[in-house]
């Protein structure tokens, strides 16, 4: 199953590990680059979904913590936890 919690683990352990494989990244041929920068797309796809997801329930279940989220958001560059 592609979108399985296992699945989703798989491939972030899989970034992980080549990350973590490498230790200069300025000196990676292109081809590298090119399989890093699918595999960080992938993962990122995923937990982005996730995100959402989670965001869904927090709405429904936990209205304060859906507040807090949507402040912090990840992906406002201007969000604030800051009441106004």
């Amino acid at each position: 199953m592609r979108n399985s919690p296992n699945s989703k683990l798989r491939a972030v352990f899989h970034l992980t590990e080549e990350l973590d494989c490498r230790g200069d990244f300025s000196c990676l041929p292109e081809t590298d680059t090119h399989h890093l920068t699918g595999d960080i797309k992938r993962v990122y796809a995923l937990l982005a979904r996730e995100w959402f997801t989670y965001m869904k329930y927090n709405k429904k279940n936990y209205p304060c913590l859906f507040s807090l989220a949507m402040r912090t958001n990840p992906f406002d560059t201007e969000s604030t936890p800051i009441v106004y």
